[in-house]
């Protein structure tokens, strides 16, 4: 294997052996498998991020027992799924053997259907959360406390319906922000106080409907403005004339808000966008991206990471390609989700953390010298589970990846995995639209189904609907304490592709903020919510495009059939810093 990737002093275009298009492995690539010892993939970019995706499962929570204890639980493993599900505090105790599960290593089935049969008996954490505090309904989570369905963030507290929320407080519906504090249905933004409805602006106080702005006071319905106070709509006003325009802006009322978001829809398409977010970086591709260098095709990395390619969600990291959910002192990994802390030399991991040197394992923490494990903690030189000195597994690993090539898996849509390649979609113990592969790359049922992968029927929720969401008061002002009492229908009615609920709750911290910031009452359910958060920003993808004023060629997250007006980083900045 080491000589073959030797070989290749130029690109190679292979054609994907999912989706059949054709795609380019550059030599600096083949450097980098040769350093990890792993052969070229086979999968395109694309379809592997797909692929990872299957294995994450953020927003999907099921009641089932925990098989050690009896008790109800909370989990990301629906009940019908033949895994053995432990109650964390337990699974992180030493009332268990790690290694009961463990087996030999059959030469005559190939590797992935053994570690199925593995992952079917080891026990598995009911989530992945660590440190949270009165936050049971959230997941993929560290350091919470007084959080509710709140999903992939970290230390923060007294939030509600978020998702890669981080160092936020007493703010509902966020997605991938950070240093917020009172705020509301915010996407992409960092260190605002009292900010609503805006996307993609930072440091900004007391305003709503940002978009793209920067070091904003008292604002409302503006877009790529810089150090300004009392605007709106781009319009400059006196402190006085803000305070009296302002207040037409009621957005107590469900009405006015309503009518505003569809003014301001209209009034961002005469101003530019720029090609992507990329600030304080060198020789960097992709979007949404700070603080970092060498960095291709990375998507929402977040400062301290370089000399990396096909990165998604992540910050400290060093020599990975191909991830989500990385970082916290991570570097040379390959093929991983929701994988560092600490670590290096991982490949092919998913919610593996502070681990050495391994090959293939779920949900293992603080070990080394892995093959093929699940849910160990504190573990050397094991495979499948099972414990071997450092002879015997330096000599079996080479057999298996040997025989991994001989007698690869093989799944139901004649798809080949030899070593090299990740977990298969179809082994994954999540359905397709259980998974954030349905977020980022939704798909319908049939799809899915003729994909080769498994698609899961939302249950059938008999909610005794006592609130139609037509019904709901207009103005907030107008909603008494009752509605902590009612059902409300979702305005969806699970008929979209969003894993909607069909109905949803208001709960009292949730009420009380909508009453002090003055905000009408939703009328879709938290995941609906978040899906529309999720169409404000771009894919994980980059299109060649031209500068709409110079014509300067660019690389973009705005597909080329986008109606919005791109501009090069040069002249985005000449126009609006």
């Amino acid at each position: 294997m080491q000589s073959e990737t030797k070989t290749h002093s130029t690109s190679s275009v292979q054609a994907c052996q999912n989706c059949k298009n054709d795609f380019t492995i550059e030599p600096d690539d083949f450097v980098f498998y040769e350093k990890m010892k792993v052969p070229a993939p086979t999968f395109c970019p694309e379809c592997r991020i797909i692929r990872r995706m299957t294995w994450r499962n953020e927003r999907t929570l099921y009641h089932r027992k925990c098989d050690a204890t009896g008790k109800n639980i909370i989990t990301m493993f629906a009940p019908e799924q033949p895994v053995v599900v432990y109650e964390r505090d337990y699974w992180w105790s030493d009332s268990w053997d790690q290694l009961a599960s463990g087996q030999d290593y059959d030469f005559s089935k190939p590797f992935f259907q053994q570690f199925r049969e593995l992952f079917e008996k080891a026990p598995l954490s009911n989530l992945a959360n660590t440190n949270i505090v009165n936050s049971d309904y959230s997941n993929h989570s560290l350091n919470l406390k007084n959080c509710y369905l709140f999903y992939a963030g970290m230390r923060c507290e007294d939030m509600l319906y978020s998702t890669g929320a981080m160092d936020c407080k007493n703010s509902i519906d966020l997605y991938n922000v950070g240093n917020l504090i009172q705020c509301y249905d915010d996407t992409l933004c960092g260190d605002l106080n009292r900010v609503s409805f805006s996307y993609d602006s930072d440091e900004s106080v007391n305003c709503a409907f940002l978009h793209a702005c920067k070091n904003m006071m008292d604002s409302l319905g503006c877009i790529n403005l810089r150090n300004k106070s009392n605007c709106i709509f781009n319009q400059q006003y006196t402190k006085e004339e803000y305070a009296k325009e302002r207040a037409k802006y009621d957005f107590g009322s469900y009405k006015n808000l309503e009518g505003f978001k569809k003014k301001f829809v209209e009034f961002k398409k005469q101003y530019p966008r720029r090609h992507g977010f990329i600030h304080k970086c060198a020789n960097t591709i992709g979007d949404n991206i700070i603080n970092c260098k060498n960095i291709y095709m990375g998507f929402d990395i977040f400062g301290d990471a370089q000399d990396s390619k096909y990165v998604i969600h992540g910050a400290e990291f060093n020599n990975i390609y191909d991830g989500y959910g990385i970082g916290a002192t991570h570097s040379n990994s390959y093929e991983i989700v929701d994988t560092g802390d600490n670590a290096t030399l991982n490949r092919f991991a998913v919610f593996t953390h502070s681990c050495l040197d391994t090959h293939y394992t779920y949900a293992c923490k603080n070990s080394q010298n892995l093959f093929g494990c699940v849910g160990l903690r504190s573990k050397r030189y094991c495979i499948l589970n099972k414990q071997y000195t450092k002879e015997e597994y330096e000599t079996l690993v080479p057999k298996i990846i040997n025989h991994m090539n001989e007698m690869p898996y093989i799944d139901a849509k004649g798809r080949v995995y030899k070593y090299g390649e990740f977990f298969p979609t179809e082994l994954s113990p999540f359905a397709y639209n259980e998974t954030i592969a349905q977020e980022y790359y939704s798909k319908t049922k049939e799809d899915v189904l003729e994909s080769g992968f498994r698609w899961r029927e939302p249950e059938t929720k008999n909610y005794n609907i006592t609130l139609k969401p037509q019904d709901l008061p207009d103005h907030i002002k107008d909603v008494t304490d009752d509605i902590l009492n009612q059902v409300i229908a979702c305005e969806h009615e699970g008929k979209c592709n969003h894993q909607c609920m069909g109905a949803f709750k208001i709960i009292a911290s949730e009420l009380a903020f909508y009453r002090a910031m003055n905000l009408a009452l939703p009328r879709l359910c938290s995941n609906c919510r978040h899906y529309a958060r999720l169409a404000q920003r771009t894919p994980f993808k980059l299109w060649d495009r031209n500068c709409a004023k110079c014509g300067k060629e660019i690389k973009t997250s705005y597909a080329p059939e986008r109606l919005e007006i791109i501009y090069c980083e040069s002249c985005y900045n000449n126009e609006v810093a």
